[in-house]
């Protein structure tokens, strides 16, 4: 398993794409998709809603269990993946690529993150 090196990932197993204008793509980590098993359900947070970094802003559901999902960053939500709405499955099959799950507008800087390296040792170690 490959962490793209470019991301910035949480504890938590979700990943931050660089921020371009303010605006920042978040998604599950492949390990995270592969723990979880097939999902077959994702709420996500709403454009326009305000997320919380460390806190609760939706939930995947698999044919497993229901995971809460976190937001690494603090911000306002301003696109939620529809197509991960309509095709859960994306988030087993391109966690890195079609499988995000919404972009949100950082207030401030994000803190806490891990390189790729340093996520590779999390999820090892």
């Amino acid at each position: 398993m490959s962490n793209p090196q470019q991301l910035r990932y949480s504890k938590e197993h979700e990943w931050l794409s660089p921020v371009e204008d303010g605006v920042a793509t978040v998604g599950i980590t492949e390990f995270a998709a592969n723990a979880l098993g097939d999902v077959v359900y994702a709420q996500l947070p709403e454009a326009g809603s305000t997320v919380t970094a460390g806190e609760t802003c939706g939930e995947l559901e698999s044919t497993k269990s229901v995971s809460d999902l976190y937001s690494p960053v603090s911000g306002e939500v301003v696109e939620a993946n529809q197509d991960v709405v309509d095709d859960p499955s994306l988030v087993n099959s391109a966690p890195f690529e079609g499988g995000w799950l919404f972009k949100v507008r950082l207030a401030g800087e994000p803190a806490d993150l891990l390189s790729a390296a340093e996520y590779d040792a999390h999820t090892t170690g």
